[in-house]
Order: C-alpha cells, then sequence, then structure tokens
C-alpha cells in the first residue's frame, strides 16, 4: 500500500452484530433476512441522524465511524432503544438483538474503508457486549464519563486478540435513550430537588426510585406509547392506510426500490378525494415489524390496510398484494403478480386502481389519465428520486446536499420530471432555513428556478405548489404564499404534508388559530408524523401566545428526532417565553452542539414572520435563552 494511498486519522468507531445470528438463519432463513433488513436500514437512519457514516456492513454487521465521542455513544443508546421497541413485537424465539462497541482510536482511511487498531479494538468490545448492550473502551469512557447521564460498569482490563496492550473495558448499564435524556435535562433542576428531598427520607429510598424510574426517566417512553395507541373515529367513506411492501430479495440495496413502489401506489390513492389515505410518513414507521392488522388500523384510524411483498430478481419482478378489511379481518382483493421489471410503472397503476375498484371506487376517465401520468420512468432515476426523498426528510445539513446530490443526478436521467425538479427547489428553500447557504440571493434564485420549471412541466402537481408556498413565505409574501399552499391541498386532497405546511404559512402569516387547525388536520392524515410537523405546530402555538402547548410540541419533535434543529430552537425560545430560564439555556446549548455556527442574527433575517411584533418577540426570546 502506498503512502500516498491512505492517510492515518483519529475517529471514533461503532460496530455491531447481532448475537445468535446463526441460529436465527437455521431455524427460519426467510423471517430473519426481512428483520435484519429492516434492521439495519433502522440503524443506517440512526447513524446518519447522528453525523455518523456506515463504513462497511457484511452479513449481520456494521461499522461505522463518527467525529464525536458522544454522537457515537448516544447513537448505540438510540440503537438500542429503537431495537428493543421493535423486538417487543417478535416473539421470544426470533427477537434479534445486536452487540455494540466503541472506540475512539488511530485508524487508517483507504478511500471509503478503514482499518487499524482503532476498528479492531472496537469489534472486540462488541464481542464483550451482550445482546440488546454497549461496551466501550476506555478511550470512549474517558472522553464521555460526565457528559451523558449513562451509568457505567468497569470490566477492567482486558486481553483482546491482536493487541498488544491489554483494554480498559465498561458495559453501559442504563439506557435513557438520547432522545429521552434531551427532553428531560432541561428538568434536571426540579429533579435535583425531589432527590434532596428524598435522601431526608431513607425510609422511601426505594419507592422513590420507582417514582422517579416511571414518572421523570421514563416520559418519553410513556408519551411514544400513548401517540401509537391514539384511536380515531372513522372518517366518512373508505379510509385505507398503505403498509410498506416487504423486501423479499434479501437485499438491503433494493429497499430504496421497493419503498418508492409502496410511495408511488400511496401517491396515486392519496388524489382520489373519495378516499381518505393515511400518509406514507406514518405507515413507513411499522416498517420491518411484526404486523397485528387490527391494531394498527386503530391506531392510524382507518377501515382497510393494504399489504404487500416485492422480490425483484434481473428483469424481473413478483408482487403480492392484499387489501384487508381490518374490522371484520376479510381479505378484500388479493393478487401475485409476476412480470417483466420494463412493466413495473404500469403494474403500480394497476394495483392503485384494483385497490380503488375493490373500495368501490370508481375513477373518471380524467382520474385515470392523471394516475397514469408520471414523470420518473428510468429505474435507475426512479431510486435515486427514493433516496432523495429519504435523505430531505431527515432536515439537516450533511442529508439536505446528498437529497440535492440525488435529485440532481435523476435530473439528468429524466429530464423532464416535475417531482424531481420540485425536490431540487425544495433543497434549496431548506438551505435557506438551515442557514447552509453560501448566498441567500443565490439560494432564492434557484429554488424559483426550480419550482418554475417543476409547474411549467406539470401544472397540477401538487408538491410544486407546496414548495411554491414556501417560497413566497421565506420572500414574505404571505399572500401569494398561502394562495399556493391552498392550491396544492386541492390537488391532493390527503396530502398531510400539504396541511402542514399551509398550517405553517397561515402561522407565520399572523393568523396561528387557523395554522393549528390545519396542523391538526395534517396529523389526523399522518398520525405517527415526522418531528418538523411537531415543529410547526410549537410555532403555532407560539404565536398564538399558547406557550405550554408550544413547548409541549416541540419536546414531542425533539423525542422523534433528538438532533433535530429547530425543534430546540422552538424549544429554547417557548421556555424563555414562559420565564423558564434555566430550561432555555439548555436548549440553547444543544442548539450550539447541533449548530455551532448557529446565526440569531442570520435567523432574524430570514425568518418569515410576517407581523414585526412577532419576530421580535420570538428574536428577543432566544436571545434571553442565551443564542447571538
Amino acid at each position: 500500500m502506498a503512502t500516498q494511498d491512505f492517510t492515518r486519522k483519529l475517529t471514533a468507531i461503532l460496530s455491531a452484530d447481532v448475537k445468535g445470528y446463526s441460529r436465527l438463519m437455521r431455524e427460519d432463513e426467510e423471517a430473519t433476512v426481512r428483520t435484519i433488513t429492516a434492521y439495519r436500514t433502522a440503524i443506517a437512519n440512526l447513524i446518519q441522524q447522528y453525523r455518523g457514516r456506515v463504513v462497511d456492513s457484511p452479513g449481520d454487521n456494521i461499522l461505522a465511524e463518527f467525529t464525536s465521542v458522544v454522537d457515537t455513544v448516544n447513537c448505540a443508546v438510540e440503537i438500542q432503544r429503537e431495537l428493543a421497541e421493535r423486538n417487543a413485537d417478535l416473539p421470544n424465539d426470533r427477537k434479534m438483538q445486536f452487540r455494540i462497541g466503541a472506540n475512539l482510536g488511530d485508524v487508517i482511511q483507504e478511500g471509503e474503508r478503514i482499518y487499524g487498531d482503532g476498528v479492531n479494538i472496537a469489534a472486540r468490545m462488541e464481542g464483550l457486549a451482550e445482546g440488546g448492550g454497549i461496551c466501550i473502551s476506555g478511550t470512549v469512557y474517558d472522553a464521555i464519563e460526565a457528559k451523558l447521564g449513562l451509568e457505567y460498569e468497569y470490566l477492567g482490563e482486558q486481553e483482546v486478540k491482536n493487541i498488544d496492550k491489554p483494554i480498559r473495558a465498561y458495559r453501559v448499564l442504563s439506557f435513557p435513550g438520547a432522545a429521552a435524556h434531551r427532553v428531560i435535562r432541561a428538568k434536571k433542576h426540579v429533579r435535583r430537588k425531589w432527590l434532596g428531598f428524598l435522601a431526608t427520607l431513607a425510609v422511601l429510598v426505594l419507592g422513590a426510585a420507582v417514582f422517579i424510574w416511571n414518572f421523570y426517566l421514563r416520559l418519553p417512553t410513556v408519551k411514544i406509547v400513548s401517540e401509537r395507541k391514539t384511536e380515531f373515529s372513522l372518517p366518512t367513506g373508505p379510509s385505507v392506510a398503505v403498509l410498506p411492501f416487504v423486501n423479499m430479495s434479501g437485499d438491503p440495496e433494493q429497499e430504496y426500490f421497493i419503498d418508492g413502489l409502496t410511495e408511488n401506489v400511496i401517491t396515486g390513492l392519496s388524489g382520489n378525494p373519495k378516499l381518505f389515505v393515511i400518509s406514507r410518513s406514518s405507515t413507513f414507521t411499522y416498517k420491518g415489524k411484526p404486523i397485528n392488522v387490527q391494531q394498527v388500523a386503530r391506531e392510524l384510524g382507518v377501515q382497510y390496510i393494504v399489504e404487500g411483498s416485492v422480490q425483484k430478481a434481473k428483469d424481473r419482478v413478483r408482487i403480492t398484494v392484499q387489501l384487508i378489511n381490518a374490522t371484520t379481518g376479510h381479505h378484500l382483493w388479493a393478487e401475485k403478480y409476476d412480470r417483466e421489471l420494463k412493466d413495473i410503472f404500469a403494474l403500480q397503476d394497476e394495483i392503485t386502481i384494483r385497490i380503488m375498484s375493490a373500495l368501490e371506487v370508481r375513477l373518471t376517465e380524467g382520474e385515470q389519465a392523471r394516475l397514469r401520468s408520471r414523470d420518473v420512468t428510468d429505474l435507475e432515476a426512479f431510486v435515486k428520486k427514493a433516496k432523495a426523498l429519504e435523505h430531505f426528510r431527515l432536515m439537516n445539513r450533511e442529508s439536505n446536499a446528498l437529497a440535492r446530490k440525488e435529485a440532481e443526478e435523476a435530473i439528468v436521467l429524466e429530464p423532464e420530471s416535475s417531482t424531481l425538479y420540485s425536490i431540487l427547489a425544495a433543497t434549496h428553500i431548506t438551505d435557506l432555513w438551515l442557514g447552509s447557504t453560501k448566498s441567500n440571493l443565490i439560494s432564492f434564485a434557484q429554488a424559483t428556478r426550480c419550482v418554475k420549471k417543476a409547474i411549467a412541466l406539470d401544472k397540477d402537481n401538487p408538491d410544486a405548489y407546496l414548495v411554491l408556498g414556501h417560497l413566497h413565505m421565506m420572500k414574505r409574501e404571505h399572500d401569494e404564499a398561502i394562495a399556493a399552499a391552498e392550491r396544492s391541498v386541492v390537488l391532493n386532497p390527503n396530502g398531510a404534508d400539504a396541511y402542514a405546511g399551509l398550517g405553517i404559512i397561515l402561522a407565520n402569516a399572523g393568523r396561528p388559530e387557523e395554522g393549528v387547525e390545519f396542523m391538526q388536520k395534517a396529523i389526523r392524515l399522518n398520525p405517527l408524523p415526522p418531528a418538523y410537523y411537531f415543529a410547526y405546530l410549537g410555532a403555532a402555538y407560539r404565536v398564538s401566545g399558547q406557550y405550554e402547548e408550544s413547548v409541549s410540541a416541540y419536546e414531542k419533535a425533539i423525542y422523534k428526532q433528538p438532533t433535530f434543529l429547530f425543534g430546540h430552537i422552538g424549544l429554547a425560545a417557548s421556555y424563555a417565553l414562559l420565564g423558564k430560564n434555566e430550561e432555555a439555556h439548555a436548549e440553547a446549548a444543544e442548539v450550539l452542539k447541533i449548530d455551532p455556527e448557529f446565526s440569531l442574527e442570520h435567523l432574524a433575517k430570514t425568518y418569515p414572520l410576517k407581523n414585526k411584533a412577532d419576530l421580535d418577540r420570538y428574536v428577543g426570546a432566544l436571545r434571553n435563552a442565551g443564542l447571538k
């Protein structure tokens, strides 16, 4: 290896594998492949959220690197929390537990790969971990000991294979979860008072410990469980949720293709005003989990569930789809398809129309024509579009840049795609929100060019009008923004994102009560929404002066996505407006941890509140929280 071909660097490494993987494969290979595919996707998403990079993932192993040791351990904790929740739905003999090891050490980087003792030690720490547990090296422990509020057990100096000197090892004992830890961190002073009081009551120590566990440390978990078990009354007319189709190929690389196929079916159904269709964001929370159809229907508030599986091999694709009446458990319709891959887009339309037919919803000729009008028919562009959307939904600087890259590459393959230009425009607007643009003028110009192109290519593209609405809002052209978002809602009557977009536009235009109403409609269509829905709701409550409700909404946003910048910004402001200065400063510290370059001056210039008094109140609150 020539020295110019590689570099040395210090990095934080996470290594993970599955305990008892061979047994799981031996007993049920197909079920194991489905589970590990889903779990690996969840792990990869969390690694990305914590600013890490998956280096390699052979077999049941995952190797990732991070620039921050804190991010590494937070990510490991969040992985184990997420997988424990998923495993709760599996029989004991089918639970899939990962062992995680972490190390901070010197590595050799060659291209995208990393080698050396730093990686080897992380792998040895993994070997010392229990199933569902985390083991860290002494270098990691020294860096995080007093930073995360976790507890550790010293395992002594361990003799590990291929390492000359013994390595200090520690087992992480407590898993409050990165998200839970952040949500309750601002309330530490309250817990300190309780703990001081309880110290004087030695006879109640055990009961107090139980009390603290249930009502403080476990509070976020209770929230998410109650969210999932919320039951809705059924809407008038047919209501349906399309669950993510299962990847039967055993190839994780097919996930984007299959997710894109599911999403297109959802989109096709959503455009029909005679149906009530749950958003993709909510149905995809069930991806890779054992499904109880009746329970899912209750949680999402629908009568019908669509399930499916896809197996893609070379130039053929096999799809199985079934439509279930969840109130009776009866199958209304089921079909198996075996087609050439080149027919996939016609096939997805056929599936969509058959579902509507089974629900006794008739389409006019114009509606059928609209269903079949698509602008991404190149398979490579189709996958790139799915990747772009997946990156975009994470709403951070790195993922937004990746989304733009995938969209630009897809446009080369599909230069007349209105959808792709809409995505590209959205990434430029997100740069303005995140403050990651080199020039506001250039980003505005790029977003304007792309959204105009999108509408010129398809005047009935609801996504293009939603992006246009956000663009007008960022320019503080609030009346035009409202009109564009309302047009998006008309074109996509089941568009949860359109309702959410209209909600935040109305809130920023000085009509926050209406904004709250539209946000509630969005959450009904998307009952398990992404973090930014709650941030939008929090903003609407804040503008209307309902600060307690605003705090509650922002806390949900942070629970959903612990590193969500706008959630922490909004929570800092709302705490400050309530006069809770300690909590506000704690959230301001989180903002700076996530974005050390945060500028209050930039936010004041770009935040699109119509009324100066609302903007001054918001900026002043953030200043009082300690942001500059």
